[in-house]
């Protein structure tokens, strides 16, 4: 059995159309109302507060760079 990246005896790979959401495009509809939501329920605990708020943010950031540095990725192929 040929793998898809083994072509070279003249078989051409079929890819099935991607019928789905891309779904790394709709995590930010998670983790942003989050931020919110972190702010008003933990008003009475600031560090943890803090710290959470933090981390989301750093998170989302990251998950940010991670679809520019793929979407970058892509285009240079």
């Amino acid at each position: 059995m040929a793998s898809s990246s083994d072509l070279s005896n003249g078989e051409t790979a079929i890819r099935k159309p991607n019928k789905g959401p891309p779904f790394k495009f709709l995590v930010p509809l998670i983790y942003a109302p989050i931020l919110p939501l972190i702010r008003i329920g933990l008003r009475r605990n600031p560090p943890l507060r803090d710290r959470l708020f933090t981390a989301v943010l750093a998170g989302g950031f990251l998950h940010g760079l991670y679809l520019v540095t793929d979407l970058y990725d892509s285009e240079s192929k």
